[in-house]
């Protein structure tokens, strides 16, 4: 779908999608019919929010090209409004992730950053003061996302400013798995973090939480003029380190923005692993460990990590997260799923050759579905909303598909299926419902249930959402059974997305609850019970 045709249209055909009952079948259950059962009274985790992030591209976008371009991305990110139709114009993104750059991009070419595009501004000037006319493009989608009433801003960083570099730079040369900060740095890399922190809120731009290291394991070395983008490791004692100073200069200034660790590169990490950054539950957050930082004020009980390597396979995928989701209950505390495109090639399911855009954003959705349901996430964040890619095949890293122009001050953008896979959630589940333990009845090894992923929420006014993916090649019979409702449901919407072109969260009003609900081939569907 190109730029062009991301205008939502109300028509004809739309209307009377709308009004059918194509996909909601008076018919009795069937033996093919699966019934899903939704117990009111057995709550599982607090939904925080669901985010994504500008980096690397929101500063050419947001700085040069044309207001409606820019203006019209914004909707679809952050739009909570329903046109006259019922069709969402956005996903309603909760949070929104913010860069704090490094300052490679005033080193220019210097800064051994191949892609330009990927080197970013520093509002840290050389000679210590600051200047926040900087990262404008940047800027301008952190005001949308407020502008939207998007819930939580959080800022992160994957350097600290390249002054306070062992090296010059915003990424290593040495594969030493240790922090590119200076040690004598540490208490200026926290007080440059806070006074970004102060400024903004300043100017009404509140960031709920900041985010000081970023996917710690990874080593972040490249040869001089080879780097892909910013980065640094961090061994545990200086992520610790690092904290502490943080938490302090926040403390001092009287800010009130929490700190978001620990943005593991794998979720592994955060249970298990070896190496100086492993294991980092219980190193930060067992009261007897050495790098205890529970103790923190600016520590809220949260870890957070990030999805990639860890869904090569559906055991994989499950087990991985029943151990964090132990370990994480273990030691009282809240998962966030912090970033997570498709990075490594469990995207493409054992199959070869191209995946098109509804298979990236079915696997997307079934990575997000065992985030939650058995990860126990309270949040769930995207990696890149944008990048420049195809938007038919290969969508694994971003939301939207950019077609930029070489310098990158101006092109066009296509949406993509991954999109709508986020928006099924991020759209109707607020910050506050509470995930309610749903299970399919039937033979668990039969594929028609396996291929069914139903994860359902509520609010504090009783409003019900089920989240329901069709991950096999034949349509599904849905049956649900609620136990325990405080209300009858009388009115039930569903928004669908399939392969088809135009079919993207469209909306139909179902009939009643007692009725069979059909869930097509390879579809996602969100249902709202009222």
């Amino acid at each position: 779908m190109t730029y062009i045709h991301t205008r939502i249209k109300t028509s004809v055909t739309l209307l009377s999608l709308c009004l059918s009952s194509l996909f909601t079948k008076a018919l009795p259950v069937r033996d093919t019919t699966i019934t899903v059962q939704i117990d009111l009274k057995r709550k599982a985790q607090v939904i925080d929010n669901f985010g994504s992030s500008g980096c690397w591209f929101s500063e050419g976008i947001g700085k040069y090209w044309p207001k409606e371009k820019r203006e019209k991305i914004a909707e679809l990110l952050f739009s909570k409004k329903l046109d006259a139709a019922g069709q969402p114009q956005g996903i309603g993104l909760s949070a929104w992730r913010f860069n704090i750059g490094a300052g490679t991009m005033e080193q220019g070419d210097s800064s051994g950053i191949k892609d330009f595009r990927k080197r970013s501004d520093s509002f840290l000037n050389a000679d210590g003061t600051y200047d926040w006319n900087k990262q404008a493009g940047h800027r301008f989608f952190l005001k949308k996302a407020k502008d939207y009433g998007v819930e939580n801003l959080i800022a992160f960083s994957n350097s600290p400013p390249v002054q306070f570099t062992k090296n010059g730079l915003g990424f290593k040369t040495e594969r030493d798995y240790r922090s590119n900060l200076r040690e004598d740095s540490y208490l200026a890399y926290a007080n440059f973090l806070s006074t970004v922190i102060k400024h903004f809120d300043q100017q009404g731009l509140h960031f709920k939480y900041v985010s000081p290291v970023n996917e710690p394991q990874w080593d972040w070395s490249r040869k001089y003029m080879k780097a892909d983008q910013e980065g640094s490791p961090w061994r545990n004692e200086e992520i610790y380190n690092v904290v502490k100073a943080l938490n302090s200069t926040l403390k001092d200034r009287k800010l009130s923005s929490k700190i978001l660790v620990s943005e593991a590169g794998a979720l592994n990490y955060l249970y298990g692993g070896s190496g100086g950054s492993s294991r980092q539950i219980q190193n930060f957050f067992d009261p007897k460990s050495k790098m205890y930082i529970g103790e923190f004020a600016h520590v809220p009980r949260i870890i957070a990590g990030h999805s990639y390597f860890t869904e090569s396979n559906d055991h994989i995928l499950v087990e991985t997260r029943k151990q964090l989701a132990d370990t994480v209950k273990a030691f009282g505390l809240a998962y966030w799923q912090s970033e997570y495109s498709m990075l490594a090639d469990g995207f493409k399911d054992g199959q070869k050759g191209p995946r098109t855009t509804m298979d990236c954003a079915l696997f997307l959705s079934k990575v997000i579905h065992n985030d939650l349901a058995i990860g126990n996430a309270t949040a769930w964040q995207f990696w890149n909303a944008y990048e420049p890619g195809p938007a038919n095949f290969n969508t694994r890293y971003y939301l939207i598909a950019l077609q930029p122009e070489a310098d990158f001050k101006n092109g066009n953008f296509s949406v993509t299926k991954n999109l709508w896979a986020l928006g099924h959630y991020s759209r109707f589940i607020r910050p506050g419902m509470i995930r309610i333990f749903t299970e399919s009845e039937g033979d668990k090894t039969s594929n028609r249930v396996k291929n069914l992923m139903v994860s359902s929420y509520l609010d504090r006014d009783n409003k019900l959402v089920l989240v329901a993916i069709n991950y096999g090649p034949a349509g599904i019979d849905l049956q649900l059974k609620l136990k325990n409702a405080k209300k009858k449901y009388s009115r039930l919407s569903r928004y669908l997305t399939t392969a088809d072109e135009d079919i993207n969260m469209k909306p139909e009003f179902l009939k009643e609850l007692k009725n069979v609900i059909s869930l097509p081939a390879r579809s996602i569907s969100t249902i709202v019970m009222e």
